[in-house]
């Protein structure tokens, strides 16, 4: 077991907090990059399974960047630098901006990782397996300088790294210790990434940490995401202890069109504990993923349309707000000291049912402008994001070797 402490990226418990007011605009159209990307490299065709392993690390987590994120702080080299990661279960490739900047690097608050000035770091060969076959992990040709593995990776939002790919000492705790782990060492970086020093890749591929650290943890995780910005939760490696009182576990589902994602069976949606009136076919033509790094669930047009129309009606005595970007069902809950909401409740494969906590049903900006937080595809056939702010104060479990995936409630306390 090893745990970090996790964080929001704008919460004043993170490195990178910096005291000025969230750009809400900046989150909400990075983060519609991102669907968009992720929508680009997931079919409508699903197959179910799994992988296959145990000790346990536990990390603080806070919030992060890139949309409305959450980032850890790892240590790496010899002697250690500590790095805060965006940590990400849509990406598989772990990453920090490296000296010397050949190309550009963007603004982080820790200083610039230096390979020269630690012990332990060593470039991989270009006919190294693990550079032949990091392609997969990264949707990109390697390359190659002399005979030094070159890597590159960009994302939705025009946003990349390039760099040496290459072995260190990559440090979760003081017990905890990671050596030869493969990551990239990013000398031309560009994008959104604003003061974090990388990411930290948890997607199932061979590259990612998952798959790193299997002899230590089994391919086992779970994080907790926190209500507020104000709040930690952590990440977990290995099984850890369980904080919920209660898990319920859906399976894990491979998406064949990019199986590094973590696929899920979404079944149906209830609202005050009524089930919405949703074909079944809606959501299994579709194919649905969860991930850490998008903001808010994405459905389809048909669900999101009987989701919204429920909502509505059970919220009609309180005032609408105007739409904003890209919300169309928003309140002002500025006169009122305490509000009932209806709950929302997601059903999954198991059969499993996840009631939402009030945080992960709306998205604040103020007190007048108070959104529900969901958005509509633009096709019922495109694929489904099961998002970061639904997994609020969930304790969720990634269980690879078992091929399941679980939701514990009140899982941060």
């Amino acid at each position: 077991n090893s745990a970090l402490n996790l964080v929001h990226k704008h919460g004043p418990g993170s490195q990178l907090f910096d005291g000025g007011p969230i750009n809400h605009t900046k989150v909400l159209l990075e983060d519609m990059a991102r669907v968009k990307w992720i929508q680009s490299k997931i079919s409508n065709s699903i197959s179910g399974t799994s992988d296959l392993k145990e000790s346990n690390v536990s990390l603080p987590a806070s919030y992060g960047s890139g949309g409305s994120s959450y980032v850890v702080t790892v240590g790496l080299g010899t002697p250690t630098k500590n790095l805060t990661l965006l940590f990400d279960t849509g990406s598989a490739l772990t990453w920090t901006q490296c000296e010397p900047c050949i190309g550009s690097c963007y603004n982080q608050t820790e200083p610039i990782f230096n390979p020269s000035r630690s012990s332990s770091y060593a470039n991989i060969s270009c006919s190294a397996p693990s550079c032949i076959q990091l392609p997969s992990g990264t949707d990109q040709l390697t390359g190659c300088s002399g005979s030094t593995c070159v890597y590159g990776a960009s994302y939705g939002d025009a946003s990349f790294t390039d760099g040496f790919f290459a072995t260190e000492t990559l440090t979760l705790t003081p017990t905890d210790v990671i050596t030869n782990f493969e990551f990239g060492c990013g000398e031309n970086n560009q994008g959104t990434f604003d003061g974090f020093a990388g990411l930290l890749g948890l997607a199932r591929d061979p590259v990612s940490i998952i798959e790193q650290s299997a002899t230590q943890y089994g391919r086992y995780f779970s994080y907790c995401l926190p209500r507020s910005t104000s709040c930690t939760g952590y990440l977990t490696f290995g099984r850890g202890t369980v904080t919920s009182a209660s898990l319920n576990f859906t399976p894990m589902v491979t998406i064949a069109q990019n199986p590094l994602f973590y696929g899920i069976n979404i079944t149906g949606i209830s609202v005050g504990g009524n089930p919405l009136s949703i074909p079944s076919t809606v959501f299994s033509n579709a194919g649905a993923i969860i991930d850490s790094g998008t903001t808010l669930t994405s459905l389809p047009p048909t669900a999101y349309t009987a989701l919204q129309s429920a909502f509505q009606k059970a919220m009609a005595n309180y005032t609408s707000a105007p739409p904003i970007y890209p919300f169309d069902t928003c309140y002002d809950f500025s006169m009122f000291s305490t509000i009932t909401v209806p709950v929302i409740t997601f059903s999954f494969d198991g059969p499993i049912n996840v009631n939402l906590d009030w945080s992960g049903m709306f998205y604040w900006v103020n007190a007048s402008e108070v959104c529900l937080a969901f958005v509509a595809n633009n096709a019922d056939t495109d694929g489904v994001i099961y998002g970061n702010t639904q997994q609020r104060t969930f304790e969720v479990i990634y269980d690879v070797p078992g091929g399941q995936i679980g939701f514990g409630a009140q899982g941060c306390s």
